[in-house]
């Protein structure tokens, strides 16, 4: 087993399990793997979340997020257990931004496939998840995310960051170029200003940690394989 903890951070509108088939890559690698379960319920509780889990490590941690999940590490990160980043395609805002404000940068389509409850809490409509969010991922792997989706609260997308872990640690990033969630220009943008390690570029979706596993896996691997 290697002396590096790799802890996946799942992004909105989903869990854990949207590591699925990252997770049997990564293990057979030799890496122990762990994934958070993040309440989505305010960047706060989800920071927090995540930092009980870097905690309960014993050894050095490389943190990996999907979507809102690179806000989520970009504040986690700065647990003195973490030792480098690799976002995909994520969110790494800056000091004192939102999510909301990178957002509004660039419309995109499936901005409008978002609908708020009446607790403020925000889903991707049913039947419009897969053309938005996962249009490569197969059709039973696309229906059981959009079933199983889980809401965010709106206020995740009001929520400041802090200071950035980016600035301070090694970072990897994967843009999505047939993204429809996150404008494939923002995440350019958020790339290139943390001078990371690595950027690579992938023809997929927002999903690409599906359906694009082996490339997504190889990056995180190469991240890990810094600190060996």
């Amino acid at each position: 087993m290697k002396n590096t903890t790799i802890i996946l951070v799942h992004g909105a509108w989903g869990d854990g399990s949207h590591w699925k088939n990252v997770i049997p890559k990564l293990t057979k690698a030799g890496y122990k793997i762990r994934a958070v379960q993040n309440p989505l319920t305010s960047l706060e509780d989800d920071v927090q979340k995540t930092i009980d889990l870097i905690n309960a490590q014993e050894d050095n941690v490389l943190l990996v997020g999907h979507s809102y999940g690179g806000a989520v590490i970009s504040e986690a990160g700065n647990n003195d257990k973490v030792k480098g980043l690799v976002y995909i395609a994520a969110f790494a805002p800056d000091k004192g931004e939102s999510l909301g404000a990178l957002l509004a940068k660039r419309q995109t389509s499936g901005g409008a496939s978002i609908a708020p409850d009446n607790k403020g809490f925000l889903w991707i409509k049913y039947d419009e998840f897969q053309r938005e969010f996962c249009p490569d991922v197969n059709d039973e792997d696309a229906l059981v995310m959009s079933l199983s989706q889980k809401a965010i609260n709106g206020q995740c997308f009001g929520d400041k960051i802090n200071e950035p872990a980016w600035k301070s640690k090694p970072a990897w990033y994967q843009i999505s170029a047939q993204d429809k969630m996150i404008h494939p220009e923002t995440q350019k943008e958020m790339a290139e200003r943390m001078n990371p390690k690595k950027i690579i570029n992938l023809d997929a979706s927002h999903a690409s940690l599906a359906s694009f596993p082996d490339e997504v896996t190889d990056l995180i691997i190469e991240a890990a394989k810094s600190f060996e």
